[in-house]
């Protein structure tokens, strides 16, 4: 079923009903739109596979509706027709066609306002480019106003809503939703997640209050029923999923202020979005592959739902097998389950395919960085984090220290063929240090820290720096995968412990031991040598006090740890273990996304025991 098509069927199914959505006065209670009432489902939705986004083969179908059918739909539905026309065009890599089309009725239409942003957003989270960060946060901010002009001039108390006004509510809950969501790209400060929490209150409200109208016995369905409900199993979907993974520290404080989230609870609402051919559809299915592919790795413990993820893409690559987004999440499916070379193919072609938004192309330079990191190929990823460093502009200081990173790894007169340094690299590092929306982002902190020995006159070098970088974003979940890729990992850790080893004892030795030690405990893990993985943890615990720098290494040994016991079935260490690290540990390199993975292991280790202490939106919450 094409997507104009199913929206058609859609608007021809209740052509006869008012224009004016009568909502009975609801009162305060369980089932009022200020409590919004929850349907609890034992097991989570199938993942439904068949759903496409396409125009008509004939595109002389669109042409041949008569006037008396054009007249009959509203400008409304008409909104609707024309933006997932401009949405199809943006899968099929016609970035300008799209916005173009969008473009002139931004200014007196919600639905051309919200997907004209919302492509700008989408371009902006999968760069992170910040300069595209800022851009689509201010087009989202415009949008937003053109909502607030058709959003009901409510008086207290009152519940009669027109479709349009109600569309204009959760188009306005949607903009701010996505703010939201920019607020997490720019900074991954604890306080700033308060903030930004505090400021999206009203969004959160507001899905909550459509949410007990679609529930309530007086709401009637009208002619665009589907896409106003698929928008609130969006909203109430998305903002459970993320608020789930909040360290425990953080929700409670946002507890304070009436939020809550249950991360089943928002993917099986997701998972329902998704199945429906409606104009959110293909935004449930986008937030679906980011938590299965990216954030349950980077903030989590890199156990997302690879099958689920390959489920969800497949209609998609089906029907745009040219698509840049689909083909990136193809190369990421890939990348996660260890498949390093079909993942460097796809994440190839995605940058064949087109040539108009380079900003796509930056993101598959970075994953291919990482596979031809994870394969050892010192060369390849130094060229790929080099095009980095001189096209795109999210981190420099991180894109030199990479490049600095891969060169250490080479002999000198490897180095020498592409013209640079690694020790000049290493102190340019904190000189390209700069803040998006005025924070810093935390790699860039933690490259500086790794960076600054190399201001001596005569350096300590670091002793593996992209096997450090690779633990920072969770690498060490895809090598485990496959056993020599492992293997190689390990042999390159102990020859760097042997090379300290014989090397003078510096300020930077116990440090640097820690740092083998723990990554070393990652590799024995995934092969399986558990006793001794538990041992180079353990070690790093036994030196602490003598750590002079690298702080951040402890609670992550504990967080490893705690892992470790988990798999073994020691569920009460584990929580320990977990619950040590959280406690006992503060203001260490990457804090906040330890904090994050430590949420998720604890929510694992209470699953096993049965203590899932996770709760619903639901009406006791407020």
């Amino acid at each position: 079923m094409s997507f104009i098509s199913g929206l058609r069927r859609s608007l021809k199914r209740n052509d006869t009903q008012k224009d004016s959505l009568q909502v009975k006065q609801i009162p305060d209670s369980g089932s009022s739109p200020t409590r919004l009432p929850v349907t609890h489902s034992e097991e989570l939705d199938s993942v439904i596979t068949d759903f496409k986004l396409q125009l008509p083969g004939d595109t002389d179908e669109l042409k041949s509706t008569t006037a008396l059918k054009v007249s009959e739909m509203s400008d409304l539905s008409l909104a609707l027709e024309d933006c997932m026309a401009a949405l199809d065009l943006f899968l099929r890599n016609e970035f300008e066609e799209a916005l173009s089309r969008l473009r002139s009725r931004t200014k007196d239409s919600m639905y051309h306002a919200l997907t004209y942003a919302t492509i700008l957003e989408m371009q902006a989270m999968m760069t992170f480019n910040p300069e595209d960060i800022l851009a689509a946060g201010n087009t989202m901010k415009d949008a937003q106003a053109v909502c607030q002009r058709f959003r009901k001039k409510s008086t207290f108390n009152n519940k009669n809503y027109t479709e349009e006004e109600l569309h204009a509510e959760v188009c306005y809950a949607e903009c701010l939703l996505q703010r939201a969501a920019l607020t997490f790209l720019q900074d991954e400060n604890m306080i700033s997640f308060i903030k930004g929490g505090i400021k999206v209150r009203n969004s959160y409200q507001t899905y909550k209050e459509l949410h007990a109208i679609l529930k309530s016995s007086g709401y009637v369905q009208g002619d665009n029923h589907g896409h106003f409900e698929g928008g609130v199993k969006l909203g109430v979907g998305a903002f459970n999923l993320m608020l789930s993974l909040l360290p425990t520290r953080i929700l409670r404080l946002l507890e304070f202020v009436g939020f809550s989230g249950n991360k089943e609870f928002g993917l099986q609402l997701l998972q329902e979005g998704s199945a429906e051919h409606t104009f959110r559809s293909f935004l449930c299915n986008m937030l679906l592959l980011c938590y299965h592919t990216f954030m349950s790795f980077i903030l989590g413990t890199g156990e997302g739902n690879v099958e689920d993820a390959e489920k969800l893409l497949q209609p998609y690559l089906k029907q745009y097998p040219k698509g840049s987004i689909f083909l990136f999440f193809a190369g990421r499916i890939e990348e996660i389950k260890g498949n390093l070379d079909a993942a460097i193919k796809r994440f190839e072609e995605c940058c064949e395919v087109q040539q108009h938004w380079k900003q796509f192309h930056h993101m598959c330079y970075w994953e291919l960085m990482w596979c031809f990191t994870y394969k050892r190929h010192w060369k390849m990823a130094y060229f790929y984090a080099d095009l980095l460093s001189k096209e795109n502009a999210w981190s420099k200081a991180t894109y030199a220290y990479m490049k600095a990173a891969y060169l250490s790894m080479l002999t000198r007169e490897d180095c020498q063929t592409f013209g640079e340094n690694e020790i000049t690299l290493f102190r340019q590092v904190p000189g390209l240090k700069q803040k998006i929306a005025g924070k810093s982002l935390p790699t860039e902190k933690f490259a500086i820290r790794k960076a600054r020995r190399y201001n001596a006159e005569r350096p300590v070098p670091l002793p593996a720096p992209p096997l450090e970088m690779m633990y920072i974003w969770n690498g060490y979940t895809v090598i485990g995968k496959h056993r020599d890729l492992t293997e190689g990992m390990l042999k390159m850790l102990d020859e760097a412990q042997q090379k300290m080893e014989h090397n003078p004892r510096t300020e930077f030795t116990i440090d640097d031991q820690c740092v083998v030690s723990l990554l070393k405990g990652l590799c024995l893990k995934h092969l399986g040598h558990q006793e001794e993985a538990e041992h180079y943890f353990t070690l790093v615990l036994c030196n602490e006090a003598q750590i002079k720098y690298d702080h951040y290494v402890v609670p992550n040994a504990l967080l490893e740890h705690g892992l470790l016991c988990l798999e073994q079935g020691r569920t009460d260490e584990a929580i320990k273990l977990l619950e040590a690290a959280k406690q006992n540990y503060k203001n260490y390199s990457m804090e906040s996304r330890t904090h994050f993975r430590i949420q998720a292991a604890l929510h694992k280790a209470k699953v096993a025991m049965g203590e899932n202490g996770e709760q619903h939106c639901s009406p006791s919450n407020l």
